[in-house]
């Protein structure tokens, strides 16, 4: 079939949509924290039963301790740190523009596999970085009186939101490298299909890392009991449910098989497409209107992710 992992790659952009807009739901009526302990939960339980079908091992098998140490320190900045902004940013500008911010994270991974890689960080990747930059900015400045500059969202939604950005960026740097040390440590006798589901076995990993991360701080919070509210709660259940089968589950297979079937770089592409799909439904949802100059953000934006893919 033509054109397969393009179509593929619009839907997992169709995909993180959907758990962009039911993460939203679900930080609203559970709580950030709670939302992601039980999300993280859900798919720990759906990669476990997916490890076992495929290499028979319901957890992650192999994995040395240098890969555990990367991928929980990717968990700790990728899931706590930057999910934890990410779901406090939708609660306070919401998932339209919280997805926005997510456009930063190819800058922040490409300044952290400098940083952390030794990754030739070139003017096309500068040019990228200013490009998505400046689509942010369009978006969240206007001018005042006195042609002075200010910002039209709350200042802390942009912090959190430059902070899921900046998490999402750099725990994709620490997994990679987490990744190849895994794939180091798989035994010559290893079931065939365990390189393919390598990826899920990190993930896996992450998760729990994560998972645990963020118990530890609803211990110190002394937010626990707010757990058990929430498991009794059906809708907020509901919500917890769907985002975890369309992000962990559904979004990162289909993002592994996209890249099977198509240019990597244009896969990516159309993958980073939500901020452009969650822009009407999320207006429709929440009866807000859309303006112009939001419009033109995002499609800057849009522009520079593409350049960091395909230049």
């Amino acid at each position: 079939m033509n054109h397969l992992g393009e179509i593929i790659s619009l839907v997992v952009a169709v995909s993180w949509t959907v758990t962009a807009l039911f993460a939203d739901k679900a930080s609203h009526r559970l709580g950030s924290m709670t939302a992601n302990v039980l999300r993280l939960t859900m798919a720990i339980v759906f990669l476990g039963v997916l490890l076992w079908v495929t290499v028979g091992h319901p957890y992650p098998v192999y994995a040395s301790g240098q890969a555990w140490w990367w991928l929980a320190l990717s968990a700790l900045v990728g899931y706590v740190f930057g999910d934890w902004c990410l779901f406090n940013c939708y609660l306070s500008i919401g998932a339209r523009f919280g997805q926005l911010f997510m456009t930063l994270a190819p800058p922040m991974a490409a300044i952290a596999g400098w940083a952390i890689l030794g990754e030739t960080l070139s003017w096309k990747s500068m040019l990228a970085m200013a490009v998505t930059l400046s689509g942010i900015a369009i978006s969240i400045l206007s001018r005042g009186s006195g042609h002075r500059v200010h910002l039209t969202l709350p200042f802390k939604g942009v912090l959190l939101g430059l902070g899921a950005g900046l998490g999402q960026g750099v725990g994709l740097v620490l997994s990679k490298v987490g990744l190849q040390y895994y794939a180091d440590a798989i035994p010559a006798d290893a079931p065939r299909l365990m390189a393919d589901m390598l990826p899920f076995a990190s993930t896996m990993i992450r998760a729990v890392v994560g998972a645990a991360g963020f118990l530890g701080l609803m211990a110190l919070q002394r937010d626990l009991p707010r757990l058990r509210t929430a498991v009794r709660d059906k809708v907020g259940m509901r919500y917890a449910l769907i985002m975890t089968l369309f992000g962990p589950v559904l979004g990162v297979s289909l993002s592994l098989m996209a890249v099977q079937y198509t240019n990597a770089g244009i896969a990516s592409t159309l993958m980073a497409l939500t901020p452009v799909f969650i822009l009407f439904p999320y207006a429709f949802i929440y009866k807000q209107r859309i303006k112009l100059r939001e419009i033109l953000g995002v499609a800057v934006s849009m522009t520079g992710v593409a350049l960091f893919f395909l230049l």
